[in-house]
């Protein structure tokens, strides 16, 4: 059994993942000397190594310190899935006798000495998890946090606390969420997605019904409303469900809602962050705080200042003529509801929408479903397919799915064409979407909107 309160060295290979460099900053507050590999320098790489985090980004194991290759239990290997099998500074390690371990075998670690509230679901657990972590911190009730995105009220994705409750986002991916056993679970949404790792949707729910089951005997389960899975409790928008938001309109600018249960209702809640399915979101998390005994005040004023998550639904400009939204969705139920809410925001605006398309597989299995989503935009910037870690697949591209979308206005482009349209077109309503690397697009276009 790995003994974390002996390590003093940590060596992360894929460093700037979300959840990884969230275990580096960890480790890190722990005293631990931390550094790390990755492909490509991002702002979330220079964020670390602001923080004193070496990062390299050439596969040379010249670059790796000594230090990390202790065989005397002082020392700790974390590398996640997404890495290439050939990766050299992987292999070294593998050579000199070291073990890896993967990042979601080390949270489950961590998680195990805590009383652990974990959120998964394939989409809409990052902000789940992030509003759950700002009601307990806010109302001062207290908790750590392992975020899959960045926190904006907090500017980082990690939160360490001497709190016994610890947040967790709960990523399907590779299973990882299969190494926690929570107090408290919440499951978002069950569509089908990663079927490179699944093969079948049938497969996905056997395994999200296997992290349900991991739930502690005296834990509690809150899942949407809809999915076939055992709960103490479902939750939606629907007034059929037993805890649900309604009354949702739009005051000021803002999205306004009532939560019900069974304990009774908070009446005029007012979201720091627009969106229908965002309050759906906050209606998981207010039954979390519920459950721990936070009051209805403490969540009221929790929400009105909880100012989201880096890219989700986030605002880079907002002027007079001009409105600038980024978002990380990448799965066509994420897009739509992305797309519901700035229409219900902004219903006389036509919004430009720029896309990337996040993986061959994930394009190839949801085809139809993204061309159908993609086409409310009023104007459709495609951009190429983002391959992470896989190869092509044949007849599979950006090309063939913009054929299949119905917009009267639609065009495959560059990252550098993009900034030549915003520059001449001057759009009323932009919004770029996507999980690859389309982020490199919002500092240059922060300014091209600035300049307009």
């Amino acid at each position: 059994m790995l003994k974390l309160d002996q390590i003093e060295n940590v060596f992360f290979i894929g460093i700037g993942g979300i959840g990884m460099s969230a275990l580096a900053r960890y480790f890190k507050s722990l005293g631990c000397q931390v550094a790390g590999y990755d492909r490509t320098e991002t702002p979330l790489t220079k964020a670390l190594v602001q923080e004193g985090i070496p990062v390299f980004y050439v596969d040379d194991t010249l670059l790796i310190d000594e230090i990390f290759l202790k065989l005397d239990g002082k020392s700790l290997v974390i590398y996640t899935p997404a890495i290439p099998s050939d990766l050299a500074v992987k292999n070294y390690f593998i050579d000199k006798g070291v073990t890896l371990h993967k990042r979601s075998e080390v949270l489950g670690i961590i998680s195990s000495s805590r009383k652990t509230i974990a959120i998964a679901g394939t989409h809409g657990k990052t902000t789940t998890s992030s509003l759950v972590a700002h009601l307990l911190t806010d109302s001062g009730f207290g908790c750590s946090a392992f975020l899959g995105g960045i926190a904006s009220n907090y500017n980082t994705n990690t939160l360490i606390s001497d709190s016994e409750w610890v947040v967790v986002e709960a990523d399907e991916y590779d299973r990882s969420f299969l190494t926690l056993y929570p107090q408290i679970a919440i499951l978002t949404s069950a569509d089908a997605d990663h079927l490179d790792i699944y093969g079948t949707h049938v497969n996905l729910q056997i395994a999200m019904r296997q992290f349900l089951n991991q739930v502690r005997p005296d834990g509690f389960k809150i899942v949407h409303d809809g999915l076939p899975f055992e709960s103490n409790v479902v939750y939606s928008l629907d007034k059929k469900s037993p805890v649900y938001g309604d009354n949702i309109r739009v005051e000021d600018g803002y999205f306004v809602f009532d939560y019900f249960d069974q304990e009774g209702t908070i009446s005029h809640i007012q979201m720091g962050i627009p969106g229908k399915h965002n309050i759906e979101n906050a209606v998981a998390a207010i039954r979390v705080a519920r459950e721990l005994g936070i009051s209805s005040e403490a969540i009221k004023k929790a929400l009105k200042n909880f100012k989201g998550v880096k890219r989700r639904f986030e605002y880079i400009f907002r002027g007079e003529q001009s409105i600038y939204i980024d978002d990380y969705a990448h799965h066509p139920q994420e897009i739509k509801a992305f797309l519901n809410s700035v229409k219900m925001l902004y219903p006389d605006k036509k919004a430009t929408l720029v896309f990337q398309p996040h993986l061959y597989t994930r394009t190839r299995d949801f085809m139809d479903g993204f061309a159908e989503v993609l086409s409310m935009a009023d104007n459709l910037w495609l951009m190429d397919v983002y391959p992470a870690r896989e190869l092509p697949i044949p007849g599979i591209s950006s090309e063939e799915l913009l054929k299949m979308c119905t917009n009267n206005n639609k065009i495959l482009l560059t990252e550098e064409e993009v900034l030549e349209k915003v520059t001449k077109e001057k759009p009323e309503l932009l919004l770029t979407v996507g999980a690859g690397n389309i982020d490199r697009l919002i500092e240059p276009l922060r300014t091209l909107f600035n300049e307009i």
